[in-house]
């Protein structure tokens, strides 16, 4: 059961994940969370450099799909000017939400990863139904309400693999 929450992959953040690295895979598509993994979850807009890695992963023909638990504004304001795909209020991590993304790109599932910040939506959602998953290191040092709780339990989580060797990096 507690396997379901080990990433298959640990990056410090997006722009560690490259179309290179991603083509070498055979990955074709990205189902990706918004807040604390691409950008703080209360900036409204993409940085330049994020910006940027979504125009390389475009020239490099990988979808990009954002899948995230926030309200509809929250996510397309955030979206819509980059003319990025969303599904917003995605009730992670129930598998809906990655299935409707996973058909909107006209992908199959070992042709797309699952990036994220947390073990208990994203890692999880990703895990139950099939992804390669790939936790980054939260963008913001805050969190909402929801996330700060869901953070303590992802750290006694972690403590759990650290204990087993099951992790290959540090906090």
């Amino acid at each position: 059961m507690l396997k379901n929450f080990l990433p298959d992959q640990h990056v410090k953040n997006v722009f560690e994940i490259t179309p290179q690295s991603l083509k070498e895979k055979g990955i074709k598509g990205i189902i990706t969370d918004l807040d604390n993994t691409l950008v703080e979850w209360d900036r409204a807009d993409a940085t330049p450099e994020l910006i940027k890695w979504f125009a390389e992963m475009k020239k490099a023909n990988i979808k990009v799909t954002i899948v995230s638990n926030n309200n509809e504004r929250r996510v397309k304001i955030f979206s819509e000017p980059h003319n990025i795909p969303f599904i917003f209020q995605a009730r992670k991590p129930m598998g809906r939400a990655f299935k409707r993304a996973l058909k909107e790109m006209g992908l199959q599932k070992h042709e797309t990863v699952v990036i994220g910040d947390q073990l208990l939506t994203d890692v999880l959602g990703g895990n139950r139904s099939g992804f390669h998953t790939i936790l980054v290191v939260p963008v913001a040092s805050t969190d909402g309400f929801v996330t700060r709780f869901n953070r303590k339990v992802e750290r006694r989580i972690l403590n759990w693999f650290r204990k087993r060797g099951m992790l290959a990096w540090e906090d």
